[in-house]
């Protein structure tokens, strides 16, 4: 084992929380992981900051803000659900030896960012339209 490097860890981490930083845990999520994962949380953080502000613009009740909140995780999962379930597939085309898709052996990189930026439209868009009436009772989440 690499004390000094545990050691460093801890003192860095120690350091984060008398900083007041709101996630240690993210910076150490963000030092270990590739770029590329790296790199998707980052975009989701930013589509959950665009969604925050665009939803303080408008004013929403405390039962709106929850039911915008509920519904940026339930996208998410969808799309994180969705994700895997495709590995799945992808994984069953490589153990039987399927050839891919044609259209999947050479992606379009255009194609590519215009699919990313659908999806973080939908990510904005979905959870802001239903946020609901402000008369409306809050979901049980934001009672708790």
């Amino acid at each position: 084992m690499a004390w000094p490097l545990v050691v460093v860890g801890i003192l860095m981490g120690v350091a984060m929380i008398m900083l007041q930083v709101r996630s240690p845990m993210l910076v150490s999520v963000g030092m270990y992981l590739p770029l590329g994962t790296t790199f998707a949380i980052f975009l989701g953080g930013m589509i959950r900051a665009i969604t925050d502000i665009l939803r303080n613009r408008r004013s929403y009740n405390e039962a709106q803000t929850a039911r915008v909140e509920n519904v940026g995780v339930l996208t998410a999962s969808g799309l994180i659900a969705g994700e895997a379930l495709m590995g799945l597939v992808y994984a069953t085309f490589q153990f039987f030896e399927w050839p891919l898709p044609t259209f999947f052996e050479h992606p379009s990189f255009l194609l590519g960012w215009a699919v990313l930026g659908l999806l973080a439209f939908l990510m904005i868009a979905l959870p802001l339209k239903n946020a609901g009436s402000p008369d409306e009772p809050a979901p049980p989440t934001a009672i708790m």
